[in-house]
């Protein structure tokens, strides 16, 4: 299977909708032939990515956190920091929240890149 690589301009777009749109050529739901068993999507070339749109209080109340396992060791980023600092980021989380939770999400995420 042939796989296409996709350009999305990111100029604009909200950041939900747009991570909908990638998450799905990732996938490879547009093919006719789709199963969900099997890695059939495309590569996704996202531009632009500092002019997305991100609607109401996101920048200042979204947080994302992880823990490294050690006492204290809690982090914690608001989505305007994580914008300024490394703004494919944002959109690599949200895309990766919506594919499935299974072997094939890690094969899949590899396929998106940000220019």
């Amino acid at each position: 299977m042939k796989k296409q690589i996709h350009t999305i301009d990111a100029t604009n777009k909200p950041l939900g909708r747009l991570a909908v749109q990638v998450s799905e050529l990732l996938r490879g739901r547009q093919r006719p032939d789709y199963v969900p068993y099997l890695d059939m999507g495309d590569e996704v070339v996202v531009t632009n990515i500092k002019q997305i749109r991100i609607t109401g209080q996101k920048l200042t109340q979204k947080m994302y956190r992880h823990h490294s396992g050690y006492l204290g060791g809690l982090k914690e980023k608001t989505l305007g920091k994580m914008m300024q600092e490394t703004p494919g980021e944002a959109l690599r989380k949200a895309v990766m929240g919506m594919l499935p939770k299974n072997k094939l999400r890690n094969q899949q995420i590899k396929r998106l890149r940000f220019e």
